[in-house]
């Protein structure tokens, strides 16, 4: 069942102390992680979240390489334990209706790590907290952070309000090294001013969740499948879940999906299924399963990663187009690399800028290659098959992208024949420099 309200109990809260070597601003896949990770690395770890968890979130795909850091975590068993749908291949149509043949990860890489999981986020994000706190983190739930304390230009600290009404108390909290995990509320990088806007990727985005919808059968059930719409002006993402609920989204342009008095979200979403007639097909016998949500899926970038005394990770950093449900991924992995910069820049007393960012360069050049394979997707009569035929030798290297390999060397050395559809963003520059 998709958990759309949130609990209406908090549960049991832990005593919070004045002081930790890391104090982490929300606790969704990419706090979660970076604080199981310090925990585990015997750093006094506190994560805060107004929310209470499990919380309904957006977001549930995974893509392959999400495997390592996840297998870091020591989650697997869980993950293969659960009702979680596998998902085994990634299929796109075109023009609302010629279907490509599925790309299947362990055609690539015969190993494990290329059979991914279709998640429902509430559960999933709380198996990662959950994992935080059994390796020693503190985390208190309802705790909304008011601000980030510096000392000259030194992050030292937050001040909190902890729960709500009239029992809640606001407090100021001492840390080392504060991380900001705020997901696209990017708490700290909007209060230094440091977020940059992609005018290429100003997205929208219409979702909702449908009972019975036609599913395949075998080791495509749990296919994610991406459909452009006729004329390709939106797309939409069908993701299997448990309980014979299937996630659909339709993506486009806001000026496009938003513009011209369309009506309501649900009749923007209706105008735009009658353009994808594969869709049309999937849903024909499917019920409704919840409302219609809207976002903004405008994409951005921070200038930088760190600074003395903080880390921003996740989404606060950076958030791309969701079509290649790059999301988790990027936020399990800056989670994974920022953990090991702090528990290092804390052993060696220097919580400075360039202790902290020596996994900022790696980390922004991978998550640019998502963003030119975005840019490459949107471009008009920019076709990924006709350019195989062309450069066959670069089939390997989309795939990695798409899988999430995004670090591994040349990987990216395809893009050096696309420079007229991914010209270099001017949102990335310092961020990748470090």
């Amino acid at each position: 069942m998709i958990r759309v309200e949130p609990p209406e109990t908090s549960p049991p809260q832990p005593d919070i102390d004045s002081e930790y070597d890391v104090v982490i601003i929300g606790a969704g896949p990419a706090g979660a992680t970076a604080g199981a990770l310090l925990a585990e690395h015997g750093r006094k770890t506190l994560i805060l979240e107004r929310a209470i968890f499990p919380r309904f979130h957006l977001g549930e795909s995974l893509i392959p390489e999400t495997y390592w850091s996840l297998e870091r975590l020591g989650l697997l068993d869980e993950l293969r334990k659960s009702a979680f749908p596998k998902k085994f291949s990634v299929q796109f149509v075109s023009d609302g209706h010629k279907i490509s043949a599925p790309f299947y990860f362990d055609q690539h890489n015969p190993h494990e790590c290329s059979q991914t999981w279709q998640v429902e986020r509430g559960p999933f994000d709380k198996m990662i907290l959950d994992k935080a706190i059994s390796n020693g983190a503190t985390a208190h739930t309802e705790a909304q952070v008011l601000d980030v304390l510096f000392e000259g230009d030194q992050a030292v600290g937050v001040k909190v309000k902890i729960g709500k009404g009239q029992t809640s108390e606001t407090r100021e909290i001492a840390a080392k090294v504060v991380i900001d995990a705020t997901g696209q509320s990017a708490f700290l990088a909007n209060r230094l001013g440091l977020l940059k806007k992609d005018d290429r990727l100003q997205k929208g985005t219409i979702w909702s969740y449908f009972r019975g919808a036609v599913r395949d059968t075998g080791v495509d059930e749990g296919a994610t499948i991406i459909m452009q719409t006729a004329g390709k002006k939106s797309w939409f993402w069908y993701i299997p879940l448990p309980d014979d609920i299937v996630s659909v989204g339709c993506t486009g342009s806001m000026n496009f999906l938003f513009g011209q008095n369309r009506g309501t979200p649900e009749e923007i979403f209706q105008e735009e299924l009658s353009r994808c007639p594969a869709m049309q097909d999937r849903l024909e016998p499917s019920e409704p399963h919840t409302d219609y949500f809207t976002t903004k899926d405008f994409s951005y970038r921070a200038s930088q990663a760190a600074g003395p005394g903080w880390v921003i990770i996740g989404d606060a950093f950076g958030f791309i187009d969701p079509v290649y449900s790059s999301g988790v991924f990027l936020a399990l992995k800056s989670g994974e690399l920022a953990a090991d910069a702090i528990h290092a820049a804390i052993e060696q007393n220097d919580v400075s800028q360039a202790a902290l960012s020596g996994w900022v360069p790696g980390y922004a050049a991978g998550l640019e290659l998502f963003r030119k394979l975005v840019y490459a997707f949107y471009t008009p009569g920019f076709s990924f098959g006709k350019f195989l035929k062309e450069f066959p030798q670069y089939r390997e290297n989309l795939v990695d992208i798409l899988i999430g390999n995004v670090f591994r060397p040349g990987v990216g050395e395809m893009f050096d024949h696309l420079e007229d559809v991914v010209p270099p963003s001017d949102i990335v520059e310092e961020s990748v420099s470090g």
